[in-house]
């Protein structure tokens, strides 16, 4: 469902899937697409967006084809950080959890540490059963067949 949301809101992340827009790719394949962050909140701050508009992580289920999509945005993530920021002695993979997203579309942060700002680091805390940001191998034990 490649630009599912509404006519006069087209969703951002499946116009950059469709590479119907000037952003540069750092990643793509029929899953994925991997972008920088516009904002970034990190010393590398990727973003890996599912192809297929899935809205958030709570559109995702207990299915295998769920489970082997986050899995495979996490590899793609890693391995961007990896060639990218092999400098960082830390690594930060997850999503957030409505209400705190900002796009109603299935992105996964992959953030090279440190933080810039550090203050920024308070976006990517988890909130508990609040929601707030969930760790990518967190959402794989919740999702997992």
């Amino acid at each position: 469902m490649v630009g599912a949301t509404s006519p006069s809101q087209p969703c951002i992340f499946c116009q950059i899937a469709c590479n119907s827009t000037s952003t540069s790719l750092l990643h793509s394949d029929d899953k994925v697409v991997a972008i920088q962050d516009i904002k970034p909140a990190a010393f590398r701050h990727y973003l890996v967006t599912s192809v297929e508009h899935i809205p958030t992580v709570r559109d995702l289920q207990r299915r295998n084809e769920d489970y082997t999509l986050v899995s495979h945005m996490l590899s793609v993530g890693q391995t961007l950080l990896r060639r990218d920021a092999p400098e960082s002695n830390e690594y930060r993979f997850g999503f957030h959890q409505p209400p705190l997203n900002s796009v109603n579309h299935l992105h996964l942060h992959c953030l090279a540490l440190p933080f810039i700002p550090r203050w920024k680091r308070i976006k990517y805390l988890s909130l508990g059963p609040l929601g707030g940001f969930i760790e990518a191998e967190k959402l794989l034990e919740k999702i997992k067949p």
